[in-house]
């Protein structure tokens, strides 16, 4: 069913002060009095290596001030907060102080309620309990709670909140806030909300935090409904719920809200948007996209690496190279973020050559490649047949990066021999995997299968792919392309029996098409657009001029055994037709064409679009499952290998 007009009309640029980020002193950093009466710490400002510290540390025991609280605490929160500390040096301090506070303990335990390991948190404040060294202040449970809610452990923060109750403390604010996000990360928001209902006045954060609890457990409309009832709605508020509705894939919600924002004058941060691009990315909206990177621009807003790299995705998520591409250049400062987005969107845009020009660039400028950036270029190897190149970087991997090889570099390579008709290469990758093959390793395989029509070798992988995602529609569908593709109906109706005693959906395949002030998206066959009559119209007009240019229905993508007027007629209809007919009638003559399809564009739509491209001299660009496809004058960026 479509949905017309998920209307974002952004409003004009207001005229309002330049974004300003708060800069908070490091708790290390000692007070102006401190300072005066201890002037060496002075040096813990410059310190940049846990050597360093050491140094000062030693300093400070030399000359007798250590033992003063005041001063072990500024050495011990470098130690345990700082990214040139260390935890470990942080509790050897810890227990060498000779009274340590409740200030000094929490300070440990700050760090580690934030750090890979909460859990380590519980443990040392066990520990302190146990040898009776600190007793826990109100300050302490919201850093327990929170390491509770990291791990997330409904026992552990069961028993911290019977503790708060023993010690009187359950009507702190502070506590309660954070035992409210406690349940609501272990998926209890019943529980988070009745904590919440009676804490007896709340803060900004109580609202913000049981806002955050509803979006986490994907109950959108509590969330809503606290948001409105909030009576203080700051940018965190709004950037709690833009987040939220990120998380939950709810991209057009996101937009919407952002959209709300700035209507109510609300300058964005940083946080917001970046999620608002992300949301550009997925929903292909290049339009609003630009708009945010114009509000930017006329904030004055300063082009960070989180920043530019957001940028860069959504630009290259759009189809947009040269928009990416100028991003990337303008950028003053790049971290392996940042070339690995720009590397990325230069392979699923078809350029795998200049996706490995820019990783020599990266290396020259001595910036060390990870995990994700070599993800990037397999992809950009697989996608451009540079089969040599591929195996190049993956075997380079272990033996010049040090790199570790994971799931997704051997999907990398098994999609990279299969879309070049070695199949049997691509099962020798597989077979020689040092752990169990996932379901995307298969289905790439299954893929290969299909493009090269190897239906034996298909439906092996194929009903091993059932046993493993019983509940994956697209896996039924791959295979019964498979078998509709030689013509075996049994088959694809033995597969149709089995969705439909497993209760498995065809996921339907959507279109979307950003007009600027609205995103539109269609699904096959779609009657209930307003412009429905002008749409069909134009749909019939496109027919005339396919069969004029020599254009022929590919019907074997048709999987129900029906005539072939039927399957033509079924063809015509697909989602991106529908889309890419309302952008000619809804576009300037000349203009690009950008769609965004929520699956693997087939094969008749692909053939189809080629033509139309020339027939009515547009450049057509279409996101799909995999990549993009840059359709122009007949011929597409992916030279019909995808």
């Amino acid at each position: 069913m479509s949905t017309v007009g998920f209307t974002v009309p952004l409003p004009s640029l207001p005229s309002q002060p330049n974004l300003q980020k708060q800069d908070r002193k490091p708790p290390w950093i000692p007070t102006p009095q401190l300072l005066h009466k201890y002037p060496i710490l002075s040096h813990l400002s410059f310190c940049t290596t846990l050597k360093d510290l050491t140094q000062v540390h030693a300093q400070t025991i030399t000359t007798g001030i250590f033992s003063d609280n005041f001063v072990a605490s500024r050495i011990l929160s470098f130690a345990a907060l700082s990214p040139h500390g260390s935890i470990t040096y942080a509790r050897f301090l810890f227990y060498r102080i000779r009274k340590p506070d409740s200030f000094i303990a929490n300070t440990l335990i700050r760090a580690y309620a934030f750090s890979p390991n909460p859990i380590a948190a519980i443990v040392f404040y066990s520990e302190v309990l146990e040898s009776s060294l600190v007793f826990p202040d109100v300050h302490t449970f919201p850093l327990l709670l929170k390491a509770c809610s990291e791990i997330p452990s409904l026992r552990l923060g069961e028993a911290i909140h019977s503790q708060v109750c023993k010690l009187g403390w359950s009507g702190e604010v502070s506590v309660s806030n954070f035992l409210v996000q406690m349940y609501a990360s272990c998926g209890l928001i019943d529980s988070a909300e009745l904590v919440f209902d009676r804490i007896p006045e709340c803060d900004d954060a109580s609202w913000n935090i049981m806002i955050g609890g509803y979006l986490k457990c994907g109950v959108f409309e509590s969330a809503r409904r606290v948001f409105e009832a909030m009576p203080n709605k700051d940018v965190v508020s709004w950037s709690v719920m833009i987040n939220g509705y990120m998380q939950g894939s709810c991209f057009k919600e996101a937009l919407r809200h952002f959209r709300d924002m700035m209507e109510e004058k609300i300058e964005p941060n940083e946080s917001v948007l970046v999620n608002v691009l992300s949301a550009c990315a997925h929903l292909g909206a290049m339009e609003q996209g630009k708009w945010i990177e114009r509000y930017m621009e006329r904030k004055n807003v300063r082009l960070t690496v989180r920043l530019g790299t957001a940028l860069i995705d959504m630009y290259s998520k759009c189809g947009s190279v040269e928009r990416a591409l100028d991003v990337f250049y303008r950028m003053k400062e790049k971290n392996v973020l940042a070339w690995s987005a720009m590397i990325n969107g230069l392979a699923i845009n078809g350029q795998g050559k200049d996706a490995l020009n820019l990783f020599s660039q990266m290396e020259v400028q001595g910036i060390k490649p990870n995990e994700v950036t070599f993800i990037g270029i397999l992809n950009a190897c697989s996608h451009s047949k540079l089969v040599d190149e591929g195996c190049h970087f993956f075997h380079s991997m272990t033996s010049v990066y040090g790199l570790k090889l994971n799931a997704h570099h051997y999907c990398c390579m098994v999609d990279l021999y299969g879309r070049a008709g070695m199949l049997n290469q691509a099962q020798a990758v597989i077979k020689g995997m040092p752990f169990q093959p996932n379901s995307a390793i298969w289905g790439a395989l299954l893929n290969a299968c299909r493009i090269h029509g190897d239906t034996e070798l298909g439906e092996q992988v194929g009903r091993r792919l059932l046993e493993l995602e019983p509940n994956h529609s697209g896996r039924y569908v791959l295979l019964s392309n498979i078998y509709a593709a030689c013509g075996r109906w049994d088959r694809v109706a033995e597969l149709r029996r089995m969705m439909r005693e497993r209760h498995v959906s065809k996921t339907p395949g959507c279109s979307f098409i950003d007009l600027g002030d609205a995103i539109h998206d269609f699904v096959a066959g779609d009657n209930s657009h307003p412009q429905l009559e002008m749409i069909y119209a134009k749909l019939d007009e496109m027919s005339q001029e396919l069969k004029v240019a020599g254009y022929k229905p590919d019907t074997g993508q048709v999987l129900l055994d029906m005539d072939e007027e039927e399957k033509e007629t079924t063809l015509s209809q697909h989602s991106e037709k529908l889309a890419i007919a309302f952008g000619l009638i809804k576009t300037d003559p000349g203009t690009t064409i950008r769609i965004t399809k929520n699956l693997r564009v087939c094969t008749d739509c692909h053939s189809a679009t080629k033509l139309i491209s020339k027939i009515y001299n547009r450049e057509i660009v279409v996101r799909d499952r995999c990549r993009f496809h840059h359709f122009r004058d007949g011929s597409c960026s992916c030279m019909d290998f995808w």
